[in-house]
């Protein structure tokens, strides 16, 4: 083969690796004597690689271009250098977890504890140094569950730097971003960025102002709403959550008719969200007709259900979405959206004036309890509802499977994220002593970080049960890995016994008190590491 005109030597060694160097000959002077070409085009690849990133001669001037505009400053305070070098550290580090076979050794995961250090940071209100922001802009193109605290830590700076790098654009769309924003107060500058922002300004601006007056930000919105995109319309409207109020449903109320069915679909959950709006008026009315107790005399007390027989406009207006999933027959679907979108306050009333325990427990007709069930899980998750949420989640130490409410651990989950901190860690903790950390993944990652101590010791007593009894130790990799990241630093002098290789049983797994030592000295090195992370953070 020959060589192509005017291609360059690198493109040429690229072409001669994507075809093999048996069907297309390296190019000229690449393969020196006593080396074969698949080894001699590697050699020089790195080569050419070292010459274009140390070699690259800045691109003359486009004509009439002017330099960037300096970066804006951050106000923000510096951090203390040992906190520096260890996030310096912490970027460097993309080796992922160790070892093979399954097992990761003992040294901590530092890629897992560089979302905690962002969050630690910026609640502390620190500025990334200017000569971290590349890497940190790396770090979060490559991970989207780092981008929020990482394009907070970064900050203005931050954002000034991803102008300039197509490979960072994606820090211009996201939510805060790191903006600066201007004086609440000051309605001209406000009214500027508004009009003439980045998007992910506009939408950190609509949250900061939201915080600040709601009535303010609503106004804001209003007043360019018609000429936005539907996908911008759909995330301006998603930033009303915080601090949703009466006030927002006559503008709600307008996006119920939107040419976007997203946008429409979200105004109706917000709306929902308001017990005394005009829409969940309309739905509790709608779920009402739907939804009885028994009036036949029976001896037993029932609720019975007569699902919809039709979805009309007036439905479909309100969010309601007419045709199922596959699988899923239309009444169902139908009655499952209603009672979802229906103010939970509506029960007691219409089903005899009973506690909502005593609802929960009630017998349904006809098969309908678990679609019922399902949607009022859904609702008390909507209405962040914690008398309902209890209710359905019935006792921790009940068997999963007969729960009044759901049996599903993600729902389970949800239903958690509306108690108080306390009571759902003290819920979960109890749910693991009585069943083991099979089904707890998903329910230990709705608590708060560190975990309370009752939590802590519930799942470092479960870990231990099973390395005494020899269990399978690498179907526990999750619930460590999370252990690492949430457990209190205060637990690894406690836990120092537990690093001991056990003596292997008859019926263990092979190797098994192998990994558990090790997985046991990662905890432990991991929370001391967590310890001096938090010491770093806040030394003066």
């Amino acid at each position: 083969m020959t060589t192509t005109a005017n291609a360059s030597p690198w493109e040429e060694l690229v072409t001669s690796a994507l075809l093999g160097t048996d069907r297309r000959t390296p190019p000229a002077g690449t393969t020196p004597a006593g080396k074969d070409a698949p080894v001699a085009l590697l050699d020089a690849a790195a080569l050419h690689t070292l010459r274009r990133r140390a070699g690259l001669r800045p691109a003359p001037p486009a004509a009439g271009g002017t330099l960037p505009e300096p970066a804006p400053h951050d106000g923000r305070r510096a951090l203390p250098p040992p906190a520096r070098r260890r996030l310096v550290q912490l970027l460097a580090d993309r080796s992922g977890p160790s070892g093979s076979g399954g097992r990761r050794g003992t040294a901590p995961d530092l890629t897992e504890l560089l979302p905690q250090w962002l969050a630690a940071a910026n609640e502390h209100g620190y500025r990334a140094p200017a000569s971290v922001l590349p890497a940190l802009l790396d770090a979060a193109r490559a991970r989207t569950d780092l981008r929020p605290q990482a394009l907070t830590f970064a900050g203005p700076r931050g954002l000034w730097l991803a102008r300039l790098n197509p490979e960072w654009k994606f820090a211009l769309r996201g939510g805060s971003a790191g903006s600066t924003l201007p004086d609440m107060e000051d309605t001209d500058a406000v009214r500027k960025l508004w009009e003439e922002g980045l998007f992910a300004e506009r939408v950190a601006l609509l949250a900061g102002l939201r915080a600040h007056d709601a009535g303010a930000a609503l106004e804001l919105l209003a007043s360019t709403w018609a000429t936005e995109r539907a996908e911008d319309r759909l995330m301006f409207l998603d930033s009303l959550r915080a601090g949703l109020s009466d006030a927002d449903e006559p503008f709600l109320e307008q996006a119920l008719s939107d040419r976007s069915r997203n946008v429409r679909s979200t105004a109706a959950e917000l709306l929902s969200a308001l017990p005394q709006s005009a829409l969940a008026g309309r739905m509790a009315a709608r779920a009402a007709s739907c939804v009885a107790m028994d009036r036949s005399g029976a001896a037993e007390a029932m609720i019975v259900v007569e699902a919809p027989h039709e979805c009309d406009a007036d439905m479909q207006r309100d969010g309601i979405v007419p045709a199922p999933p596959s699988g899923r027959g239309e009444r169902s679907w139908w009655l499952g959206q209603l009672v979802e979108a229906a103010p939970l306050s509506v029960w007691p009333e219409r089903l005899g004036g009973r506690s909502v325990r005593e609802i929960v427990a009630l017998p349904v007709s006809d098969g309908w309890a678990d679609e019922l069930h399902a949607a009022w899980c859904r609702a008390a998750v909507r209405q962040h509802d914690a008398d309902w949420s209890r209710a359905l989640l019935g006792t921790p130490a009940a068997p999963p499977s007969t729960g009044p409410g759901t049996t599903s651990p993600a729902e389970r989950s949800k239903l958690l994220a509306a108690l108080p901190d306390d009571e759902r860690a003290a819920w979960v903790a109890e749910f693991i002593a009585a069943h083991g950390l099979s089904e707890a993944f998903q329910l230990l990652g709705v608590c708060t970080v560190p975990w309370a101590a009752p939590l802590g010791r519930a799942v470092v007593d479960a870990l231990d049960i099973a390395r005494e009894a020899g269990s399978y130790p690498w179907s526990f990799s999750g619930v460590m890995g999370l252990a690492e990241r949430c457990l209190s630093p205060e637990e690894a002098d406690r836990l120092e016994v537990l690093t001991a290789t056990p003596d292997e049983q008859e019926d263990a797994s092979p190797g098994a008190g192998g990994y558990w030592s090790e997985a046991f000295q990662r905890l432990v090195s991991t929370l001391r590491l967590r310890a001096a992370m938090h010491e770093e953070l806040t030394a003066a």
